[in-house]
């Protein structure tokens, strides 16, 4: 199964040795992608709702009926990192070929975007900016890994 991360914009030189630290490791366990989404312009004071709502137009067409889509939500489920990987390993059982984690914009996800969701998942009730939260879930996503696979890069 194939795990991708969307997020808007490109990953800034300052954490781009971190990620890269994370996917050679990831490669280990899974075919994983981060696919950079280019935000909606913005003209003059554009409304958050209609943001939020052209987001969803460039992000909609691209899932397919057979993803598995996870929104990364300040409104969404925490988990501790052992529950994390308990759900990980349920999500990669399901039989869908692709999971697709999601980071919103910076006023959250349209209406339409939670309908299509089948999980929400927060990774703290702090927010983070669009950079930062890269090798953090990357982070996250390898202690995954390394839980389900009872090896010792997590101590618990």
């Amino acid at each position: 199964m194939k795990i991708e991360l969307w997020l808007n914009g490109k990953t800034e030189p300052y954490v781009a040795d971190s990620c890269e630290r994370f996917l050679k490791r990831l490669k280990h366990y899974t075919t994983f992608q981060i696919v950079e989404i280019p935000e909606p312009k913005r003209k003059g004071n554009t409304d958050a709702r209609v943001l939020k709502q052209q987001e969803a137009q460039l992000l909609l067409p691209k899932i397919d009926t057979g993803d598995f889509v996870i929104l990364l939500d300040e409104k969404g489920k925490e988990y501790t990192s052992e529950q994390y990987a308990e759900k990980l390993e349920k999500w990669l059982g399901s039989g869908r070929k692709r999971i697709i984690f999601i980071v919103g914009g910076p006023f959250g996800f349209d209406d339409t975007m939670y309908a299509r969701a089948d999980e929400t998942l927060s990774l703290s009730k702090m927010t983070f900016s669009h950079q930062v939260i890269r090798v953090i879930f990357l982070e996250q996503l390898y202690r995954a890994f390394t839980i389900i696979n009872n090896e010792p890069y997590h101590h618990a």
